[in-house]
């Protein structure tokens, strides 16, 4: 009886945990197309020679993908260019 509720648990632990993963997944996306937006908004600035708004909007990027998503940065429109 102890071994039925024992594979109950882990099935609900399982289960549990696919839900989890789904929820990681759709944050993951969300993060992914606002990045993309943030990166159209910096390349609109720069061409538009507002290159102060695109490099702040730059550095709020890199700290996102650095210190929330613990992903290298990638290069930017701005960068070398003032």
């Amino acid at each position: 009886m102890a071994q039925s509720q024992e594979s109950r648990e882990l099935e609900e632990l399982r289960m549990k945990n696919a839900q989890l993963m789904e929820e990681v997944d759709k944050y993951r996306t969300a993060t992914e197309d606002s990045l993309q937006q943030l990166d159209w908004c910096i390349g609109y600035f720069t061409a538009s020679k507002n290159r102060g708004v695109a490099k702040s909007l730059g550095a709020n990027r890199a700290y996102i993908r650095s210190k929330i998503l613990k992903r290298a940065e990638q290069s930017l429109p701005t960068n070398g260019k003032e």
